[in-house]
């Protein structure tokens, strides 16, 4: 898909938007660092932290909004930060739990339809326990009602969290079909990484088999994006970004310059 100008333009402002927000913000570390500042100055250690810091909010900050305004212009419906819910039923958090014990022993390969179907029997049924609000990172809607749900996670996600990775997964749907009160509604949960740290090589997805069911429940970069706004997407990403910072570069230069 190629975007029109105007669209192109909307993801722009997008960036822009976001970027400006993060400068008005973003506070430097105030530690006192004599050598380095005399060395490579202060202006070019309040970029460095700069980029620290926005490296670590980039999901929030950056890619959330711009997801967000793909999928509104492609899909039905779509909304970041949406609360999925704050009940699930008992039943359903001990089939997740059995799902988590059965892919944790290797008993079993991560099959995302089958611990769909095996958490629709149970979402409705049994005491049902309050839990702490929760939100997801992109809610999209299709014009047939069928339900995606993202955890947009940075390159390079902990291999240790995987098991609560999967969990999340499993546990926004089972609490979104409660919401809803309808266990047939078409709905899936996924992981999504918006770019490939290791390009030009494949990314390591190895590392994740074993918890995930890597077809069904994990996007990294074209197809998350290409997902979200059609084949393409994800080129003419990047060169938006690559065009409001040369656009920008100017403003950049003189925000920082005010830390020399």
């Amino acid at each position: 898909m190629t975007f029109e100008r105007e669209k192109i333009k909307k993801i722009e402002e997008v960036i822009k938007n976001s970027l400006r927000n993060k400068f008005s913000t973003y506070t430097p570390e105030s530690n006192n660092m004599p050598f380095h500042y005399r060395l490579l100055g202060k202006d070019r250690m309040a970029l460095f932290s700069f980029i620290h810091s926005l490296n670590t909010t980039f999901g929030t900050s950056i890619f959330e909004p711009v997801a967000e305004t793909i999928a509104q212009i492609n899909f039905f419906e779509a909304e970041r930060q949406f609360i999925v819910g704050e009940e699930i039923s008992e039943r359903a958090q001990v089939e997740i739990q059995h799902i988590i014990n059965e892919l944790a022993v290797g008993s079993r390969e991560p099959d995302k339809e089958e611990e769909i179907r095996r958490i629709k029997r149970v979402c409705l049924q049994g005491k049902i326990n309050k839990i702490k609000t929760v939100k997801i990172d992109l809610f999209i809607k299709k014009k047939d009602g069928t339900i995606f749900l993202f955890d947009i996670k940075t390159a390079k996600p902990n291999i240790s969290n995987f098991k609560d990775f999967k969990r999340t997964l499993l546990e926004w749907i089972a609490i979104y079909l409660l919401k809803l009160g309808n266990s047939n509604l078409n709905i899936n949960s996924f992981i999504a990484i918006p770019y490939n740290p290791y390009e030009p090589k494949p990314y390591e997805r190895w590392t994740l088999r074993g918890m995930l069911d890597l077809d069904n429940e994990l996007m990294v970069a074209e197809e998350f994006w290409d997902f979200l706004g059609g084949k393409g997407t994800y080129n003419e990403l990047l060169n938006c970004f690559e065009k409001v910072g040369i656009e920008m570069r100017k403003e950049i230069d003189e925000y920082f310059s005010k830390f020399r």
